[in-house]
């Protein structure tokens, strides 16, 4: 069975173990602006989601590379990017509709999770446990959707932004 990442934002305590895990992992270093996936901070309700590539069966970001640079690892499910091949064009970032495959000015490729391989540094992190990577049924953009649908992330009645 295949396995991914589930993230559970009523756990999340913002430490952003997660984004350090993940920069070192894929880079070496301690920095959360490198890290592939993100803590989103809702300020009105004081509320932290991390988000990162759900692994879209659909995979706009795979159609849309005019290289063929990003493909999907069969053993992990993960939709990777080859950088030898990426060629930074951006087309990608355009496709995904969560924005999570970004550009990276330092290299000119392209990053998104590629679940480490099959070992999440990200959720190997997580002390709270906001992050898991459990066997699941390859439905991102379901999950996504549940995720979206579970915060409640507007402003309180009457406050002025």
């Amino acid at each position: 069975m295949m396995r991914s990442l589930h993230i559970d934002a009523a756990k999340c305590t913002g430490c952003m173990q997660c984004e350090m895990a993940c920069s070192y992992e894929n880079y070496g270093v301690f920095n959360p602006a490198k890290s592939r996936i993100k803590v989103f901070d809702f300020h009105e309700t004081g509320r932290k989601v991390p988000y990162t590539c759900t692994q879209c069966d659909e995979a706009w970001c795979l159609h849309a590379c005019p290289v063929e640079a990003i493909s999907r690892d069969l053993s992990t499910g993960a939709v990777v990017v080859n950088e030898a091949t990426c060629v930074g064009c951006k087309v990608c970032t355009i496709a995904c509709p969560f924005g999570t495959i970004n550009y990276v000015a330092d290299t000119g490729k392209v990053q998104k999770c590629d679940l480490c391989g099959g070992k999440p540094a990200c959720s190997d992190a997580c002390p709270t446990g906001a992050i898991t990577y459990i066997d699941a049924d390859w439905t991102g953009l379901d999950r996504m959707r549940q995720w979206a649908g579970k915060l409640d992330n507007q402003p309180a009645a009457g406050h002025a932004d």
